[in-house]
């Protein structure tokens, strides 16, 4: 029996690795620039394995068909919106490169000047002149294409006009059956990655809130906004209390004398919510013998919250649900324990400091395995249709952030997505990189490239805006954090609502 625990344990060790490695993959290949060259390495040998088959009819021409093929597949997929990455560029490209190639080696020409091949190889002029020629046509045809050079030489090893004919046949072909498999994949693959391969955005649509904080009503909010732009989302709404807490709100249920409707504000021990709790109503005197404090308690605080939780269904339209859990020795564990046994996904909580850092209960649920969105409201605010999304570059975090924007502002609002940079030669980059996060995104999305540091950044453009989004930057080292400490720690300066999104997996 003891053998097969210990298979059994193996067995599970092993799962726990493979998931986490399915997991690790899924996060690395949501990186446009990744995608692409794990494309390249799969996609580009298939498809000239492909030729090479078809090459078979004529061997002699293989090996000169490839170079120029091999060249000109790799720019296709490299970069699947640039200028030269379209169907017509590289079919007409090749093709006319190696017909400019052939017409060099059958235009009429004086015995002393040779065109096709010479004695040591190709005749300098002819290759002169072929090259000419695909350059002049492909700039007026606006093909230009590095590869169409290729052909245009390679075809004058050929040596006569009917091997370069079936050599300009042969590129037609083989270019058209690459243009065709590249149009299919970026159609159906590449333009709809953020719906196959973007997991992060497939979540998070069951919300856990942790009701504590200066302003838990505008983090109730902000979750079930969140919540409410999936059709299967939900909101479960999560009151914590102390030993002394239970006490206090018990004892003050079983006090009450019936005749008065009158609604006390009791503070919840170990955080700073306030509940409104309306005793005529919501408490019964003569059942005071037979309940338990624990039990008015917790009557007590669910009251509380599903009045809450009507004003969420009635306002944003999503299901909402109530706990009340006591915080025990830990109360980050209890919250990850009520996301699991809940299903939630997401854990929205207040921001909270202590000696100028992030307090301990937010740093232990940035230790666990659920997906943490920790909310700094300013005035209570309720609704955010304009929202900024800082990001340091392309990854799962940087496509959650800009997804939680998408859900907020809905159809009507607006999102901005900025990268700074510290030196001029890095704007190429980084737009380039904004592009890649927002070409996906439906709603109204501005990119800003700003050369300035991220604090000065959010100093200066912040007023303007409902909300700004920022990563946690788990991946960062003890050094770099030394050194220069996360953007978010830095947030207290900022006149808006600031979300700090944590991405977090479970095991």
């Amino acid at each position: 029996m003891l053998g097969w625990d210990r298979l059994w344990a193996s067995f599970r060790r092993l799962r726990r690795i493979e998931r986490r490695e399915l997991r690790e993959f899924r996060a690395w290949i949501e990186t446009t620039r990744n995608l692409i060259r794990l494309t390249s390495l799969v996609v580009i040998p298939l498809l000239l394995a492909l030729v090479t088959l078809i090459s078979h009819v004529n061997p002699a021409l293989s090996f000169l068909l490839f170079p120029p093929l091999a060249s000109g597949t790799h720019t296709l997929f490299s970069d699947p919106d640039g200028k030269y990455s379209t169907p017509w560029n590289f079919v007409g490209g090749l093709t006319i490169g190696a017909l400019c190639g052939w017409f060099t080696l059958v235009v009429p020409h004086p015995e002393w000047l040779p065109i096709g091949q010479s004695v040591g190889g190709v005749s300098p002029v002819g290759a002169a002149l072929s090259i000419f020629l695909t350059g002049a046509i492909t700039w007026v045809l606006d093909t230009e294409l590095s590869a169409a050079f290729s052909t245009a030489l390679l075809v004058l090893l050929t040596g006569t006009p009917d091997q370069a004919g079936i050599y300009v046949l042969s590129i037609g072909v083989s270019s058209t059956l690459v243009a065709v498999v590249f149009v299919l994949w970026r159609k159906n693959v590449y333009a709809e990655r953020a719906e196959y391969l973007y997991q992060s955005t497939k979540g998070d649509d069951h919300v856990l809130v942790v009701m504590r904080g200066d302003h838990p009503n505008a983090t109730a909010m902000l979750g079930a906004r969140l919540a409410g732009a999936h059709d299967a989302g939900k909101v479960v709404l999560l009151q914590m209390a102390d030993e002394d807490s239970i006490e206090t709100v018990g004892r003050a249920g079983s006090d009450g004398d019936g005749d008065s409707a009158t609604t006390t504000e009791q503070t919840v021990a170990g955080s700073d919510s306030t509940v409104d709790v309306n005793e005529d109503a919501d408490v019964d005197p003569d059942a005071d013998d037979q309940q338990s404090v624990e039990e008015r308690a917790t009557s007590t605080f669910a009251s509380a919250l599903e009045k809450r939780a009507n004003i969420i269904r009635t306002k944003v339209g999503v299901p909402c649900e109530v706990v009340v859990a006591s915080e025990g020795a830990s109360p980050a564990r209890t919250v990850m324990q009520t996301a699991h046994e809940t299903n939630c996904d997401l854990i929205t909580v207040p921001y909270e400091t202590r000696y100028g850092s992030l307090s301990p209960f937010l740093r232990d649920l940035f230790r666990g395995d659920t997906d943490v969105l920790v909310h700094r409201s300013v005035e209570e605010r309720t609704d955010w249709k304009r929202v900024l999304v800082p990001v340091r570059q392309e990854s799962d975090v940087a496509h959650s952030m800009i997804d939680f924007a998408v859900r907020l502002v809905g159809r009507t609002g607006t999102i901005s997505v900025a990268h700074c940079i510290s030196d001029e030669r890095e704007r190429r980059s980084a737009e380039e990189m904004l592009s890649h996060l927002t070409e996906t995104v439906t709603t109204a999305c501005e990119t800003r490239v700003a050369r300035a540091s991220i604090e000065s950044y959010l100093d200066g453009y912040t007023q303007g805006y409902d909300l700004v989004i920022i990563g946690a930057s788990r991946d960062r080292s003890a050094a770099s954090r030394f050194v220069s400490p996360p953007t978010f720690h830095r947030i207290d300066s900022l006149d808006t609502d600031v979300a700090i999104l944590d991405r977090n997996f479970r095991m």
